[in-house]
């Protein structure tokens, strides 16, 4: 147990927070389990009186940052806080620890980290458990213990994500089909968990082949130039999975350079859900589009108010990602679901 004025410790029991909790138009957050942190000595700080840091950690050029980040300022904009100081790594692991190390230095009461990598923050981490500031964690899986070095992680089920794209590639090519997979980062925890949830379907179909897999690195140019070297290696392909929407952007401007059409000749799935790509979805080039959702602020911010008060949260929030297809892809964009 660390000797804080508010240590963090595991309890168990029914949930200070509702199990699910809305979080917009399209999607709800919900406890994965029963494990939860609280604070022995709350501040009792309310919302209106708190400063709370937000460490971002790639550039908003990319449409999931940049939902991630509005909903984040929507929601602290919506509860009252008092001040939300924003920070943007640019990708860069130093850049966010010192960005961390700087927010304490200013006082905030509290911290929202969207980790670049799955390792890298623990002296971040560690700066924040000695200034007695809980730390929420999004998206991406990062090292640490919850309750000790983090209160909790909310992001989505990255190894579900990959289930489902696999069982929409095997529907789309009616289980027959030499595979192209665009993966992202080696090492990078999302990569780890989409590849070998995408290989847990597609092992199990005899007509399912991945003839080719590659790092694209989330990228559109690097996953274009990608695919048009494995083009050349193998003609013959007819799907594509894409671990990220810019990949698969990449490998459509491929695919059309080699006279194939997307959605004629190769069926394409991918995961994010970025309105660019669920576009299309609904007119057809692209099969199936697995949602991240980045809309992480309102139970953010509930989650704070909960821990100052002494309630027990959740140490995992797991959130629930929309599956575009073709039958409502059209429907969502119009109700403007999509980030």
């Amino acid at each position: 147990m660390f000797e804080l004025p508010h240590p963090r410790h595991l309890v168990a029991g029914l949930l200070g927070l509702a199990a699910v909790a809305t979080l917009g138009a399209t999607g709800v957050a919900s406890a994965a389990d029963n494990a939860q942190c609280q604070a022995d000595s709350p501040s009792h700080k309310p919302l209106s009186e708190m400063t709370v840091g937000f460490a971002q950690a790639q550039n908003l050029a990319n449409p999931f940052r940049a939902g991630e980040t509005a909903s984040i300022r929507s929601a602290a904009k919506a509860a009252g806080i008092k001040k939300l100081v924003y920070a943007n790594a640019d990708s860069d692991q130093a850049k966010q620890v010192s960005d961390i190390q700087a927010m304490i230095s200013q006082g905030v009461d509290a911290l929202i980290v969207a980790p670049l990598n799955s390792t890298g923050l623990q002296p971040a981490f560690k700066a924040a458990r000695a200034h007695h500031i809980p730390v929420i964690t999004i998206d991406r899986h990062t090292a640490g213990k919850p309750c000790r070095d983090f209160i909790a992680f909310m992001g989505s089920d990255f190894h579900k994500q990959a289930v489902r794209a696999a069982q929409q590639l095997v529907k789309a090519t009616n289980g027959q089909a030499r595979i192209v997979e665009l993966q992202g980062a080696y090492g990078n925890s999302v990569e780890t968990a989409r590849t070998k949830g995408f290989a847990q379907v597609i092992d199990q179909h005899k007509g399912m082949q991945i003839v080719a897999k590659q790092p694209g690195d989330w990228s559109t140019t690097k996953a274009q130039k990608v695919m048009s070297q494995i083009l050349l290696s193998h003609p013959d392909i007819n799907a594509v999975f894409a671990q990220s929407d810019n990949m698969a952007l990449g490998a459509i401007k491929a695919l059309q350079q080699f006279g194939k059409k997307p959605g004629r000749d190769v069926k394409i799935v991918t995961i994010d859900g970025v309105k660019a790509v669920v576009k299309k979805v609904a007119n057809g080039e692209v099969a199936a589009d697995v949602e991240t959702n980045p809309r992480f602020g309102p139970r953010a911010f509930s989650m704070l108010a909960h821990y100052a008060d002494g309630k027990p949260v959740p140490e995992q929030v797991i959130m629930h990602d929309t599956l575009y297809t073709p039958d409502n892809a059209a429907t969502k964009l119009k109700q403007g679901n999509v980030y």
